[in-house]
């Protein structure tokens, strides 16, 4: 935990925002993997580790305005708990830690909302994203759960989302830290990418480091040969010579911060000229983007222009052609580059999505577009510092899409399919690093993970 006066300090702040009411921040349960006594590892909801810091099940946090307090309400352990899980804190020293003045038994948070509700008590609450905890929450504020999305409250949600989009110094050197867990993890898997190695081999190996430096991987790691499938989380493949391997994998931190980085590596030590010759128009896109990032700048902006700078490198060797600004304008590039380029990073690798990417990513000037790629840019609004997020631009060739938009002749004047089909087998590449906007410019956080081409060859030979 931090020190007890940053939880303080951030309530104050949040209470800032609100004249009255009552704002709860439900902690998770345990979660049963098969059987209730056979749990998944715990993870505790981000935004009450944000307010209320104590990484443990079945806590809740309320901030009573009205009545200028702060409550924690959690479970009073028994011996049989202690047999075994050995001694346990008592809730008057957990409120020490995080500054609350008052604790009271779970058994009594019902009664006290329904006392509340009763006063006609505006019950600020956030969205949740867990079945067992809607329900949990429905009971409570004795509210139908399929109507409970439609309760929660968008000023809390735009007050929190814009609290926790301003990473502190704390709150960095913690993203700091998982970054240089991130080093190890992705320094070992290039390192793995020989032939006959299995997928799962790299991907065991990796979240193993995550989990003895850390508190584990921050998402399931994709660790993949097939790196044209974006998301792609089977780990069954045996890598063979001229096999691009792309790893995007992430760790949390002791207290949750996360890291989210990629790389593509050649198996076997060395990319081929036209495995190069990729490769190198996506770290470019990716430099350029970095360089125009500051306060001020929209995120959507620097997006189009890592897409011009792709497009211009497949114009290059003869995938794409004609006016490649209007070719962007128009979403052609989205073949070859259909993600957006980045997303907020903090407490959650994609930070605070559970509250809505439309809070998150966007704002009253800030819209965003039904285009096809673009409309998967989770940021897009203006920047400011303190904000933490990826830059992970990327050339992809699918094998479906590249079906489906030939047959419909789809921007056939911006792309030479025929240039393409000699491509259909490539894969993907993506790079991706972890930047912190700063007063006058930003920063790549962590120790530098190899990304040139001669340096990535030589950690993958090594």
């Amino acid at each position: 935990m931090f020190d007890k006066q940053v939880y303080i300090d951030r309530r104050a702040e949040l209470k800032k925002n609100f004249k009255s009411g009552l704002i709860l921040f439900l902690g998770n349960d345990e979660a049963a993997m098969n059987y209730s006594g056979n749990t998944y590892s715990f993870r505790q909801d981000s935004s009450f580790l944000y307010y209320f810091g104590l990484d443990i099940p079945g806590m809740v946090g309320i901030i009573d305005l009205d009545e200028n307090k702060e409550l924690l309400f959690g479970y009073e352990y028994t011996i049989e708990d202690i047999v075994w899980m050995g001694p346990q804190p008592k809730l008057e020293q957990l409120v020490e830690l995080i500054g609350v003045a008052q604790a009271e038994h779970i058994d009594k948070l019902k009664k006290y909302l329904k006392s509340k509700q009763s006063k006609q008590v505006k019950i600020h609450f956030l969205p949740t994203y867990r079945g067992d905890q809607t329900l949990k929450l429905a009971d409570l504020l004795n509210e139908n759960p399929y109507k409970l999305k439609s309760k929660f409250s968008k000023k809390l949600i735009e007050a929190v989302v814009a609290q926790r989009s301003i990473k502190a110094e704390e709150e960095v050197a913690e993203i700091e830290y998982a970054m240089e867990i991130a080093y190890q993890m992705h320094t070992t898997a290039m390192r793995m990418a020989k032939p006959g190695v299995i997928e799962r081999d790299i991907a065991g190996a990796i979240e193993g480091i995550s989990l003895s430096l850390g508190n584990g991987v921050s998402f399931p790691p994709i660790v993949s040969k097939n790196g044209q499938t974006l998301h792609n989380h089977y780990h069954g493949n045996v890598l063979k010579e001229g096999d691009l391997l792309v790893c995007d994998a992430g760790a949390e931190s002791l207290l949750h911060y996360a890291s989210d980085i990629t790389r593509t590596t050649p198996v076997g030590g060395k990319f081929s000229f036209r495995q190069k010759e990729i490769y190198e128009i996506v770290l470019t896109a990716q430099k350029n983007a970095i360089n125009m990032i500051k306060p001020g700048v929209k995120h959507a902006d620097v997006h189009l222009t890592a897409a011009k700078i792709i497009a211009a490198g497949l114009s290059q060797i003869g995938i794409m052609k004609g006016d490649l600004n209007a070719a962007v304008k128009a979403g052609a590039h989205a073949l070859f580059f259909p993600h957006g380029l980045g997303h907020m990073m903090g407490l959650d690798v994609h930070d605070m999505e559970n509250l809505g990417e439309v809070y998150v990513g966007y704002d009253d000037k800030t819209k965003r577009s039904d285009q096809f790629g673009l409309a998967y840019l989770r940021l897009a609004k203006e920047l400011q510092p303190g904000y933490v997020f990826t830059c992970e631009p990327g050339i992809y060739f699918i094998p479906e899409l590249i079906d489906q938009w030939k047959a419909k002749k789809k921007f056939k004047n911006f792309i030479d399919y025929n240039k393409v089909e000699e491509y259909r087998s490539f894969g993907g590449i993506r790079i991706e690093d972890n930047i912190l906007v700063t007063q006058n410019g930003c920063k790549v956080l962590g120790r530098p993970i190899p990304k040139e081409v001669d340096d990535v060859e030589a950690w993958a030979k090594s």
